[in-house]
């Protein structure tokens, strides 16, 4: 079976918005670029991993003037949070960065000046909701009214939370000042438009030839551009963000979407100064790189779109978007997370009630590739009780405590296997096949899923063979040698598969094998790996059952 095998990989998790108090959903996304950066760096890949705190645009601004705050001084406290939530829950990317950093900001202006230059930027005076009360205009998240599209109130000016439709403020029905709650006048102002209809052809070019594409991502951006591109202002009237670089574009802001997908490459940018090395060239100039994007549905057309087109107008030779994995919604008991409604599981909360490495197992056991997950009490009874502890615990408990018990804690000797040792060992190799295909194909959730299975086949296993019974036979000890032998090989290529998932716990495991984790052999799973004679640690329970909150 071919694998992929040495690339330079960009790993990006979309940036997630600051808002406070991060739930689950908005951990998903780091959360896959963290397992999969692990994934590749267990196999040798040359990687560098991306993300940062979306600090700019209206909402942020928004919440500041509700709190009588400062939107710095607010993005400085959540970001903060943040930081200790993703070290908590061990998500290591090599950069997580913010739009407010130095390196970000001057990246961004260098970069729309590029672009002016050749000839993609250009001002358009254009109409504008202006409260008169407030005296400021409305973009984005100021205004709120009813979709033009399908109808649904509540629809911000930036997008519909219903449709998933980009929308521009001047189109709702029915507009209100979110400060005040006022209905604004239109009012004339002066923009800068990023001309994305004349990179038409060269996008549809890029979509076409992109085979990677998943096809969600590929549908939307091939009906997008079946409608037709339209120009993307690329400044905004509020007062927070990056200044615009424009002559003539004084107190305006770059709109936050045109400069958050920039992140990508100036977090890079901000980690090569750091180092001193020439990080940015290696991966972002090398058009052989393959970025790949772990974000949400609703942000697929940014990353399609607006971003490769970006980079080929900026003349740069930047690498373009090579896979976008792109997942659909986690609800929470059927319901969308609301945190007005109280309404979901936050990120601080949740470590509450399961350790961090048990939240990672169950948000990739839920990840929505092709659906909408669901996320309830009793199927978390179930990931967490039944599948991490009853199955892949349980069976690595039983494995060691009888090595460590009956076999002074050697690896026992293989002898002559039988048809049901090898039809296991067989399997092993089948199941990191599996685990690989599915990894190497992003379907990060199935692989979980052969995990756990391959976990279960060893508990049927040792069940069947009831080694317990043959060691006291001192006919049949060879027996449950050759059973305990086997059962080894299966939890060695289990550790294995644990680590981009659950790296803490597996290395632990990796510890009670007797091995040293911080070198992580991925070649030899799914072989025998560990030879008879080969000395096990002391072992120890790898999880325990948590008690379920109740309704």
């Amino acid at each position: 079976m071919a694998f992929i095998h040495m690339h330079k990989w960009i790993i990006c998790s979309a940036w997630p918005y600051l808002d406070g108090r991060p739930h689950i959903g908005t951990f998903m996304h780091l959360l896959s670029a963290d397992v999969y950066s692990r994934y590749l760096r267990m196999l040798g890949e040359e990687v560098v991993s991306v993300s940062g705190s979306d600090e700019h645009g209206t909402p942020i601004e928004v919440e500041a003037l509700r709190l009588g705050s400062s939107p710095k001084e607010l993005s400085n406290r959540y970001h903060d949070t943040m930081l200790k939530l993703l070290d908590a829950y061990m998500i290591k990317l090599d950069n997580y960065t913010r739009t407010e950093s130095k390196v970000h900001i001057q990246f961004v202006r260098d970069f729309y000046l590029r672009l002016e230059k050749n000839g993609y930027i250009y001002p358009k005076v254009e109409n504008q909701l202006y409260c008169e009360y407030d005296k400021r205009f409305l973009p984005d998240r100021f205004v709120e009214g009813i979709c033009p599209y399908c109808g649904a109130p509540g629809a911000r000016g930036d997008q519909c939370d219903s449709c998933g439709r980009l929308l521009e403020p001047t189109k709702l029905i029915e507009p209100k000042c979110v400060i005040c709650g006022k209905t604004p006048v239109i009012k004339e102002t002066k923009q800068w438009f990023f001309d994305l209809p004349s990179l038409s052809n060269e996008i549809q070019s890029y979509i076409e030839r992109n085979k990677n594409l998943p096809e969600n991502a590929r549908n939307f951006s091939i009906n997008w551009l079946k409608e037709g591109l339209q120009a993307r202002a690329v400044t905004r009237d509020n007062r927070w963000g990056i200044p615009a670089p424009f002559k003539g574009a004084d107190n305006k802001t770059i709109y936050v979407w045109m400069e958050a997908v920039l992140g990508y490459l100036s977090a890079v940018k901000e980690l090569e100064d750091t180092k001193g090395s020439n990080l940015f060239e290696f991966f972002w100039k090398d058009k052989e790189s393959r970025s790949v994007f772990f974000i949400g549905k609703d942000n697929i057309p940014f990353h399609t779109i607006i971003l490769p087109a970006l980079l080929i107008a900026s003349k740069e030779g930047y690498a373009l978007p090579w896979q976008v994995s792109s997942t659909e919604f986690v609800l929470f008991e059927g319901k969308k997370f609301s945190k007005s409604k109280h309404i979901g599981i936050w990120m601080d909360e949740a470590m509450t009630i399961a350790p961090p490495e048990y939240w990672r197992f169950v948000m990739m056991y839920l990840r929505p590739e092709i659906r909408d997950a669901n996320f309830t009490w009793s199927e978390f009874d179930r990931m967490v009780n039944d599948e991490l502890n009853d199955v892949l615990g349980n069976f690595i408990n039983r494995v060691l405590s009888f090595v460590e018990r009956f076999f002074d804690s050697k690896v026992p000797d293989a002898g002559d296997l039988n048809h049901e040792s090898k039809s296991i060992l067989l399997a092993v190799s089948e199941a990191w096949n599996q685990y690989r295909s599915n990894m190497d194909a992003f379907a990060i959730r199935e692989a979980l899923k052969i995990m756990v299975d391959l976990a279960r086949k060893g508990n049927e296993y040792m069940s069947s063979t009831e080694p317990w019974l043959l060691v006291k036979n001192k006919n049949n000890r060879q027996s449950a040698s050759t059973v305990l032998y086997t059962c080894c090989q299966v939890v060695y290529t289990l550790a294995i598969m644990m680590y981009p998932f659950m790296p803490s716990s597996a290395e632990k495991l990796l510890r009670m094998l007797g091995l040293d984790y911080k070198v992580i052999k991925a070649e030899v799973a799914g072989h025998a790996a560990l030879s008879p004679g080969h000395k096990i640690g002391r072992v120890s329970q790898l999880f325990s059952k948590v008690q379920i909150p109740k309704a």
